[in-house]
């Protein structure tokens, strides 16, 4: 039995506790608010949160970072643009050679950073991972059977660390590329809104197959110039998370898309949600990114033109639709 412990108690952090401890291993979960720790601790719950889920009682909660320090591994749940944050506070107590991996998916605003890279700036002696792939929360911590991929640098290192926290209900599949499975997981919160927006606007099943596909084109030039893997863009990571987030109410991202698309107004739709939409953050910075890397990304930038610059969604469907005809590949 290893000792494993989940920072942040969102839906996500609370699902992979689930995980973690029916893989056997003793959970503890960090969460940043004092009621959804008593809770957990209390009722064996997170109605915040993960409403209508009962925990196992062998999970456990608190709100110091300092005592997850103390665990064999570490699962970074923070969203992405608090990791930075979160790994500057837990620096203190970090030991050298835990086993970090990172749950978030998404790009720093500021930085324009993948995830792996702020850690590495903060915590230069963390042993990082990344754990990504199609997985919705409440799935996962009712025990449906989900799979996501796991790279870190060393792939037998990847073997071991999965061998703890998987098991035949959370398969996990080991990678040794990293920069991959985090550019999959933070475009496809992108398109995921842009899918969104193609459902709300009555645009029909062709145009958002449509979409999705060409959403891949976009994640995997990305993905490449970045320095991935093409057959990780094309795997659990990439196009099977973008192919669950697309087509799903289950997905913020996906819903809030949908929202915007039949005219909601985003601060109306943000303010009454308690859980992080990553995309929304994302948006800006993966253009930021594409950019940097002199990467075409036109699906991408409508989003962020309708989400942060107030750019009309018809005529920004429009103009896409506009471009040019090219070759497929």
């Amino acid at each position: 039995m290893a000792r494993v412990g989940v920072i942040g108690a969102g839906a996500w952090g609370t699902a992979l506790a689930c995980a973690a401890r029916r893989a056997g291993n003793e959970v503890l979960l960090q969460a940043h608010e004092a009621e959804v720790a008593e809770n957990i601790n209390r009722t064996h719950a997170n109605p915040t949160f993960l409403p209508n889920t009962n925990l196992d009682p062998n999970i456990t909660a608190t709100q110091e970072l300092c005592d997850v320090a103390d665990c064999d591994v570490i699962l970074m749940v923070a969203p992405a643009q608090y990791v930075r944050a979160t790994c500057q506070s837990l620096k203190a107590s970090y030991k050298k050679g835990t086993p970090l991996l990172v749950c978030a998916k998404g790009i720093e605003l500021d930085s324009g950073q993948i995830m792996s890279e702020v850690i590495a700036q903060e915590l230069p002696e963390a042993e990082i991972g990344i754990l990504s792939g199609p997985t919705f929360a409440i799935e996962v911590a009712n025990a449906l059977p989900s799979a996501c991929t796991l790279a870190m640098g060393d792939m037998q290192r990847a073997m071991e660390v999965a061998n703890i926290i998987g098991s035949n209900r959370f398969r996990i599949y080991a990678s040794d590329d990293v920069i991959g499975a985090q550019i999959g997981g933070a475009v496809k919160n992108v398109l995921a809104i842009a899918s969104g927006m193609v459902s709300g606007k009555g645009f029909g099943d062709n145009a958002r197959a449509a979409l999705i596909t060409r959403g891949i084109a976009e994640l995997a030039r990305l993905g490449v110039a970045k320095g991935a893997k093409t057959e990780t863009l094309m795997g659990l990571s990439g196009m099977g998370d973008l192919t669950l987030t697309c087509n799903s109410m289950q997905s913020r991202n996906f819903s809030l898309g949908v929202a915007l698309g039949q005219g909601e107004a985003l601060e109306d739709i943000l303010k009454v949600r308690k859980a992080v939409t990553e995309g929304v953050f994302t948006a800006r910075s993966v253009c930021k990114l594409a950019d940097s890397l002199q990467v075409d990304m036109p699906i991408c930038a409508a989003v962020n033109k309708i989400l942060n610059e107030g750019a009309d969604i018809t005529k920004v469907v429009d103009g896409l639709l506009a471009r040019p005809f090219k070759e497929e590949i």
